[in-house]
């Protein structure tokens, strides 16, 4: 199997170099790396399309090879799959992110937006996170990824896995949910300020507030369990879709 790792943290981030590491110590695949030159978190799904996109290649353990490029996560995956960088993988990776990607927050994450590439693109996809900004230590969870991996992608042969990590020692896990997306919310508060040349700036801050909803990653992850979020890339609202069509459809 030939594996495409990416992230939103840059190239040379811990968590995708320590997966790097432990999947070609643990594992037999082949494995590429084409990731962000440099920090690119929040970047969501967007894509560089008015800027020419610079690469930078790397050597890597093997015959595969790493590159940076200068654009957005995306950028990342559409580069390597559509513009040839590497040969196309059987799944693509994306993390291990620095801090988590849960509820709401996946619709800003440039983790998840790589790997939700990688699914429009006809490969299926694993969204990694480690939810803590503290604690540093990647090597549970990419160890985790490394002896599971193969049972995951014999069962996960279309779409996007999101998995958070407990952002602890893995003595303090407590197993695996499988769980749906929670609701996080942001009262944002925009603090306004002058800069010494007496132009206008604001700078965005706020308090999250978590619904803790049971079967919701936020919950799992509260209570120090594995997340494991199942996802699509069809947001179409099927509840509302048949009597939507009663409506319009005459």
């Amino acid at each position: 199997m030939h594996i495409l790792l990416t992230n939103d943290d840059g190239y040379n981030a811990l968590g995708i170099q320590t997966l790097y590491r432990i999947l070609r110590s643990h594992t037999s695949h082949d494995i590429s790396i084409v990731a962000p030159e440099g920090q690119r978190s929040a970047t969501g799904h967007s894509i560089t399309l008015f800027q020419p996109l610079f690469i930078a290649e790397h050597n890597l353990e093997g015959q595969q090879k790493g590159y940076t490029v200068s654009g957005t996560p995306s950028d990342c995956v559409k580069l390597a799959i559509q513009g040839g960088l590497i040969a196309k993988p059987d799944l693509v990776i994306s993390g291990i992110n620095q801090g988590p990607n849960l509820g709401t927050d996946i619709f800003y994450s440039g983790t998840v937006s790589a790997a939700m590439e990688g699914v429009l693109l006809g490969v299926p996809s694993m969204a990694l996170s480690l939810a803590s900004y503290e604690y540093l230590n990647f090597e549970p969870a990419a160890t985790y990824m490394a002896e599971q991996l193969d049972f995951i992608v014999k069962h996960h042969q279309n779409g996007l896995m999101n998995i958070n990590f407990p952002g602890k020692p893995q003595i303090e896990w407590q197993g695996v949910k499988v769980t749906k997306l929670g609701k996080a919310v942001y009262e944002n508060v925009f603090e306004r300020r002058i800069d010494p040349h007496g132009r206008t700036y604001f700078w965005q801050c706020g308090n999250l507030t978590q619904d803790l909803e049971a079967d919701t990653d936020l919950r799992a992850i509260q209570e120090d369990y594995i997340s494991i979020t199942p996802m699509h890339s069809d947001l179409s609202d099927f509840e509302r879709l048949q009597s939507w069509q009663t409506i319009f459809n005459k």
